[in-house]
């Protein structure tokens, strides 16, 4: 039963029909969103159990923490990336009203402390993994990727993006237009995201074609898989890339094991949910710059190309363009055009064949418009029009930030990129009308490597890879005699 004031539905009931007992009651923006309604296991089902989501906290921490440094600052910034959980327990209780402003502390110190490390630079002599052997980890590492895939498969629901993104496929199979009120309405507006993201589902949905209705959808199973394993095989290889050899295998295995401990990726691989596919191109986009300065024309096209995919996707990394766009510093103008045109041309490519009857107008309107215009309950400013001023500062803020990258630090190390990058889409997030707790994958494997990236071990012996007793050989040195290690900022 439903209760409306003028046209706007104000209480909803549902009784049960045989006894007429109230069954459930709803009002505020409860009614509209069932999403709001605390409903258990709605997103990640089982994960949501206080026991699985505690172990995957401490799996995520324990590799990283070090008793002999308990107050060193990557125990608190990997504690704030859990700090979401808080405010994600108010939400799966339906109590909207103290979920939204509670993830909004957690976004603005994570704004601060990622742009701190990516103007300043700084490195500290510490190890990234202080005690676990190395072994371990790997050990570690394959148990949760085939235990997270396992529980993908055994309990887990596709949501309704991840409907629409078979849907999607679907249609671009079959050759029916993209755009339009005949996409499907089981998922209500689907088609509100760009061509990439249903060109990604692509393969999956003509391996495991769709029934045609909203069942176990298991190509919406394979794609989320698929993009959360390879945004985890980019980070092993971008700390490869980013340090040579026993430092850069300890990075990338690091960055690997946070990945798959990290709640919040496990949270969008057990949703099914297309926000790993941003994951994996910001990854993209940063592996694309190690290519520099070696092959530098060749960096500027591939950043341009991961976030043009990005931007034809999900929209949100095209906030990064002007910071990919400077890279590392050197020769930003001469590779300016070279970036754009690759920014360009992907986006045309993927775009315009997908353009509807209506042109681009419509295109705006069905996809980036739509999800710019939308009111959401679930962030400050969706819970209380009255910080709309507010919002707007806080637009500016993200949009001056965006753009300021390109030209400062004049130089900076691919970590320092990293940083600012995770900081500018920390920013847009802040920003939005709309948030939700999938969206924290976005920036979290780009501030995975800025946390991790700052860390420098004590090793200065080829036999020691532990890197305990390597101080004592250091400190043996003069200290006008220790070498400043290659990319670091004193």
């Amino acid at each position: 039963m439903s209760y409306f004031q003028g046209r706007e539905e104000a209480v909803q009931v549902q009784v049960d029909d045989r006894s007429g007992a109230i069954v459930e009651e709803w009002g505020g923006h409860q009614v509209a969103w069932t999403m709001a309604r605390g409903y258990e296991g709605q997103f990640g089902r089982s994960l949501n159990a206080p026991w699985l989501w505690i172990a995957l906290c401490v799996l995520f921490l324990a590799p990283f923490f070090d008793p002999r440094r308990p107050f060193r600052l990557l125990h608190l910034d990997l504690l704030v990336l859990l700090a979401f959980s808080a405010s994600h327990f108010f939400f799966n209780r339906g109590d909207i009203g103290v979920s939204a402003p509670l993830a909004a502390p957690v976004l603005a110190y994570l704004l601060a402390r990622l742009a701190v490390a990516g103007f300043r630079g700084r490195e500290r002599r510490q190890p990234l993994v202080p005690l676990a052997p190395r072994s371990w980890l790997v050990v570690g590492l394959v148990f949760l990727v085939v235990f997270r895939i396992g529980l993908n498969m055994v309990d887990a629901e596709v949501i309704d993006v991840g409907y629409a993104g078979v849907i999607g496929a679907d249609r671009i199979a079959d050759g029916d237009p993209l755009y339009g009120p005949g996409f499907s309405e089981d998922v209500g507006r689907g088609d509100t995201y760009g061509p990439v993201n249903y060109l990604a589902y692509l393969p999956f949905e003509q391996l495991l074609p769709w029934s045609g209705g909203w069942d176990d959808l298991p190509a919406g199973h394979a794609a989320a898989i698929a993009f959360d394993l390879l945004t985890l095989g980019g980070l092993l290889a971008l700390g490869r890339r980013l340090r040579a050899g026993e430092e850069g295998r300890t990075l990338g295995l690091g960055l690997a094991w946070a990945w798959a401990s990290f709640p919040y990726a496990a949270f969008a691989l057990q949703s099914n949910a297309n926000d790993a596919l941003v994951s994996m191109l910001v990854v993209a986009a940063l592996l694309g710059l190690t290519l520099s300065p070696r092959r530098p024309r060749a960096s500027a096209l591939a950043r341009g190309a991961a976030v043009g995919l990005g931007a034809a996707a999900k929209f949100a990394p095209l906030a990064l363009a002007p910071l990919m766009a400077a890279g590392t510093g050197e020769n930003r103008t001469r590779r300016l055009l070279e970036f754009a045109l690759a920014l360009a041309a992907v986006i045309a490519l993927t775009t315009l064949p997908f353009v509807p009857e209506g042109g681009l107008r419509e295109l705006y309107d069905r996809t980036l418009g739509y999800q710019t215009s939308r009111p959401s309950p679930f962030s400050p400013w969706g819970l209380e029009p009255s910080l709309a001023p507010v919002q707007t500062a806080v637009k500016i803020g993200a949009g001056a930030l965006a753009l300021a990258v390109f030209f400062v630090p004049r130089r900076r190390t691919p970590v320092q990129v990293a940083a600012l990058g995770a900081a500018v889409l920390v920013a847009v997030e802040l920003a939005a009308t709309h948030w939700f707790y999938l969206y924290v994958v976005w920036f979290a494997p780009l501030a995975l490597v800025a946390f991790f990236g700052a860390l420098r071990p004590l090793i200065t012996s080829p036999h020691s890879e532990s890197g305990i007793g390597a101080l004592a050989e250091v400190s043996r040195k003069p200290a006008s005699t220790v070498a400043s290690p290659a990319g670091s900022s004193r």
